[in-house]
C-alpha cells in the first residue's frame, strides 16, 4: 500500500486465536465438552486496523512477531485485509502470540486464555513514524508500554491524533496515557484508580490523567464519554450475540473512522456501537467485522439507538 493512502497507523497486539464454544463453564478440575471450534487472527490493534480497512480506511499495523505458523498465519490474516505491514517486525526463531478463547453458547460471553509468545518486543529505537508522513492518527493498544511512549512522542510531535485502547492498567500505563488525546477504556481499567465506583467518578478521574476525550466500554450496556464538560451515554444496539470476542476492538476502530469523518462525541460513539454489535453475529474477532454499508443501514434500521 502506498503511504500516502494510510491515515491511520495501529501499534500493538496481533494474535492467532482459537475459539471455543460450550455451553457451560466448568468449575476447576473440571471438564467441559466444546461443542465446535475456530480458528483465525485477532489482537486489539490489529483488529481495529482490520476494521477500518473494511471500512475502506488505509491502514499501517505495527508490531512483533516470528516466522512461526502463528506469526505466518498473522501476516497472512493481514495481507488478506490489505492492512500495510511495511514496519512489523518479524524475528525469526521465537513464537508470536496466541489465545484460547471460550465462548459461553447462550450469551456469547468469552474467557479469554493468552500467551504473548517469545518474540522480543519493540524497543523504542525501533519505532519510527517518519514513513506515515500523511497519517493522521496514531492507535495504540498499550501492551509495548516503551514502544508506545516512544510512538505517541512522535505522533505528537508530528501533529497526529492519539488514540489509546486501553484494557488492563500496566506498569506505565498513567504515563502513556497523558500522552495521549482519546482514551477508550475497558469497564476495569480504571479500578485501580478509583476501585469498583460509579462511571461518573473513573471518567473523570481518567481525563484527569490528560486525554481531552475518554470513553468507557460498558459491553451489552453501552458506553458512556466525557470531554471535561459533559457526560455522553450510547446504548448497545440490539442484536443476538454469537461472540464478543473483539467487539471492543472493532469499537475503537469504528469510533476512529468517526474522528476521520470530523464527528461529534455522540456520533463516533453511535457509530463505533453498531460496527461492535454487528461483528458480535460471527464468531471470532474479525468474520463479523462489516463494511461501511451494512452499518449505515443497520443504523436507519434503530433511528432510536
Amino acid at each position: 500500500m502506498a503511504r500516502e493512502v494510510i491515515q491511520v497507523v495501529g501499534l500493538g497486539q496481533a494474535s492467532v486465536d482459537y475459539l471455543g464454544r460450550l455451553a457451560s463453564f466448568p468449575h476447576e478440575d473440571q471438564k467441559s465438552e466444546l461443542l465446535e471450534i475456530h480458528q483465525q487472527c485477532g489482537g486489539p490493534a490489529s483488529t481495529a486496523m482490520v476494521t477500518l480497512a473494511r471500512l475502506g480506511v488505509g491502514t499501517s499495523f505495527i508490531g512483533s512477531v516470528s516466522d512461526d505458523p502463528f506469526g505466518i498465519q498473522i501476516v497472512e490474516g493481514l495481507n488478506q485485509e490489505k492492512v500495510d505491514l511495511s514496519h512489523l517486525k518479524i524475528t525469526p526463531g521465537f513464537t508470536s502470540q496466541f489465545a484460547f478463547i471460550a465462548i459461553h453458547k447462550e450469551t456469547g460471553a468469552r474467557t479469554i486464555f493468552w500467551h504473548r509468545g517469545s518474540v522480543p518486543h519493540l524497543t523504542p529505537n525501533e519505532v519510527d513514524l517518519s514513513i506515515f508522513s500523511k497519517a493522521r492518527i496514531l492507535h495504540l493498544d498499550g501492551l509495548m508500554i516503551e514502544a508506545s511512549i516512544a510512538a505517541a512522542l512522535q505522533a505528537r510531535d508530528m501533529g497526529m491524533t492519539i488514540v489509546m485502547d486501553a484494557g488492563s492498567m500496566r506498569e506505565g500505563s498513567t504515563k502513556l496515557v497523558s500522552l495521549v488525546d482519546i482514551l477508550i477504556a475497558s469497564e476495569r481499567f480504571a479500578e485501580p484508580l478509583v476501585g469498583i465506583d460509579t462511571h461518573d467518578r473513573a471518567l473523570k478521574a481518567l481525563y484527569e490523567l490528560g486525554p481531552k476525550t475518554v470513553i468507557i466500554t460498558l459491553g451489552a450496556k453501552g458506553s458512556v464519554g466525557w470531554d471535561g464538560r459533559r457526560i455522553f451515554f450510547q446504548n448497545a444496539f440490539p442484536i443476538k450475540a454469537l461472540d464478543t470476542t473483539g467487539a471492543g476492538d472493532v469499537y475503537h476502530g469504528a469510533y476512529i473512522y468517526g474522528l476521520l469523518q470530523k464527528w461529534s462525541i455522540p456520533q463516533c460513539m453511535r457509530f463505533a456501537s453498531a460496527t461492535a454489535a454487528l461483528k458480535c453475529r460471527a464468531i471470532g474477532a474479525r468474520k463479523g467485522i462489516p463494511g461501511l454499508k451494512e452499518v449505515r443501514e443497520f443504523m436507519l434500521q434503530h433511528p432510536e439507538i
